[in-house]
């Protein structure tokens, strides 16, 4: 089964930094958890130049920085600093405890990237950091950047889950990447795509409920990532950020998409029954 979300409704603006937080577990008919298996969330943060974020805790949190434009400069007591962009990426596996900063300069380009929050399968685990290069793109072929910690990835996290990404050229059609007992998460961070006939724009984001197989073709020049997850692995949910207290709960989401779905059936039925003048106004 693919589930398709729209662009999240969750948008966090601090001036200058605007989060667009999406729920994977919200795309379900039915939700009863904010994340789906080991992937609690997926952030696109926008921070403008110039800005900082200053130095901050994170614990029992596996964090990716992915960041296809702009620069963004990181800082912690134990690395140092270092630089995150196109060409470099960062996992932060913030166990018991891990406190950094993140910063634009004044002439650095507007930063937009993806942080991801991953559920590790114990609490307290070690602090670290990985930073370094990635492997270079090619065209239309998915590049594997993160696995489960001791699986061969370039980049491992204390978790049962692979994360791919992958710039597609207009009109090319690619399969999903699969691995048996796996669901699939993906998210378009540009352009558009065509998955199981259902077109998915920028911001937009699918859930398939399966391990089957699963084709996606761009309809423009386009940039995804995907991710596949074991639902039944065992994570913990003590995230400082990935499972904040502050999240709604499951019950009070079904409500509210309840009423946004019939929300927008009555406008539809209304703007059918409307006469042509009226709909003109």
């Amino acid at each position: 089964m693919l589930l398709k979300g729209a662009r999240t409704f969750v948008v966090r603006d601090a001036g200058g930094f605007v989060a667009h937080v999406n729920m994977p577990g919200w795309l379900k008919l039915k939700p009863t958890d904010h994340g789906h298996g080991p992937l609690a969330m997926v952030v696109e943060s926008i921070l403008d130049p110039g800005r900082l974020i200053a130095m901050h805790e994170h614990r029992n949190d596996e964090i990716i920085s992915w960041v296809p434009e702009g620069v963004m400069r990181h800082d912690d007591k134990a690395a140092g600093r270092l630089v995150v962009d196109r060409d470099h990426l960062m996992v932060m596996n913030a166990g018991k405890s891990f406190w950094h900063s993140e910063e634009t300069l004044a002439s650095d380009p507007r930063l937009r990237m993806l942080q991801i929050l991953i559920r590790p399968y114990a609490v307290d685990l070690e602090p670290k950091i990985q930073h370094g290069p990635v492997p270079a793109a090619a065209a239309n072929v998915w590049r594997h950047l993160v696995g489960p910690e001791g699986e061969g990835a370039p980049f491992g996290v204390r978790s049962a889950i692979d994360f791919f990404d992958m710039r597609l050229d207009a009109g090319v059609r690619v399969e999903f990447p699969q691995k048996q007992g796996r669901d699939l998460y993906f998210y378009v961070f540009s352009g558009s795509v065509v998955v199981n006939k259902e077109t998915f724009a920028e911001g937009e984001q699918g859930l398939h409920l399966s391990d089957d197989k699963l084709e996606v073709e761009a309809q423009s020049a386009s940039t995804l990532v995907a991710f596949l997850l074991d639902p039944n692995a065992y994570i913990t949910r003590q995230g400082t950020v990935g499972d904040h207290k502050k999240i709604p709960p499951a019950i009070i989401i079904r409500a509210f998409l309840r009423w946004r779905k019939f929300r927008h059936m009555w406008r539809r039925h209304l703007s059918h029954r409307l006469p042509k003048t009226e709909k003109a106004i």
